[in-house]
């Protein structure tokens, strides 16, 4: 082909070519639904488009956007757990009976008198309801806490007021019913004179009804007390705005390898050439092993 002749095939030999602008590439697509803003992890699989760019992260620990929420599950949740509470009630107050002690009585001929004036063994057994009764709420609320992560919030504080309040009256009930045949059948036939024990009572508690709702008051409000404040308190100090863990942006590593090390970097990239001890795996991220250029004088 002489130069006189221009060739079809070169495009710069054509009319007008010189003109035309080149044309432009279009930008390089980044993955379907990725946060704007956030860098993408080396080694992060490529999601189908529509589908969540985090599902399947190990480190990730969230709803997805899709997910389908069932309205009915949190009230579940909330009366399952407190009905739990409220039979550990039941161990909570053979605890408290055992704990406090009972209250020395004598037979007159115009029936039972504390055996010493001003006795001390009412208030022990108040003292030690209280204790037992806010120590099981915090207790409670610390358990749910770990326990339920997911459903960390209004879910697991409300379940946590809720049995702190049903255990704290089966516990009472419990207790005071503990020895309470023994003391009603000493009362009725014992003879004047005869020394026996009463079994330990709530004087600082009780169960008022109005119409058909009990309302517990004093003592029997403490363990949903301690479970209230001590879950409000756990929310509070979380480092997490939605109380559950979440990882942070930047910050999440790449999938760990087939060997659990981390991924193998590409033939010619990351370092030079194999030495004694390198075994052709990646640096970690921050990581390079090219020596550093020395200081400018």
């Amino acid at each position: 082909m002489s130069p006189d002749t221009p060739d079809p095939e070169r495009t710069a030999d054509r009319p007008g070519a010189a003109e035309q602008p080149p044309a432009e590439q279009p930008p390089a697509e980044q993955p379907s639904g990725w946060p704007g803003g956030l860098p993408v992890p080396a080694g992060t699989p490529v999601t189908a488009p529509g589908a969540a760019p985090l599902a399947g992260h190990p480190d990730v620990v969230q709803e997805l956007p899709g997910a389908r929420r069932d309205g009915g599950r949190p009230v579940a949740i909330v009366l399952g757990v407190a009905a739990l509470l409220t039979a550990l009630g039941a161990p909570l107050g053979l605890l408290w009976a055992w704990a406090a002690p009972g209250t020395p009585v004598r037979q007159t001929p115009d029936g039972a008198v504390y055996a010493v004036p001003q006795p001390e063994q009412p208030i022990a057994a108040d003292g030690w309801f209280s204790l037992l009764a806010l120590g099981f709420g915090v207790l409670s609320a610390i358990a749910l806490w770990v326990l339920l992560r997911r459903r960390r919030g209004p879910v697991g504080l409300l379940a946590a007021t809720l049995g702190g309040l049903g255990a704290a009256v089966v516990a009472w009930q419990v207790g005071r019913r503990i020895g309470l045949g023994t003391f009603q059948r000493l009362l009725d036939t014992a003879p004047p004179g005869t020394d026996f024990t009463k079994p330990a009572d709530l004087r600082a508690g009780g169960v008022d009804w109005f119409g058909p709702l009990p309302l517990p008051h004093g003592n029997l409000l403490l363990a949903a007390f301690g479970a209230a404040v001590t879950y409000t308190l756990l929310a509070g100090w979380s480092r997490w705005p939605s109380l559950r863990p979440e990882p942070e942006p930047g910050a999440w590593p790449p999938p760990p390898g087939p060997d659990g090390g981390w991924p193998a970097a590409p033939e010619g990239a990351g370092h030079g050439p194999a030495g004694p001890g390198d075994d052709g795996r990646a640096d970690p991220p921050g990581f390079s092993s090219a020596p550093e250029d020395p200081p400018a004088r």
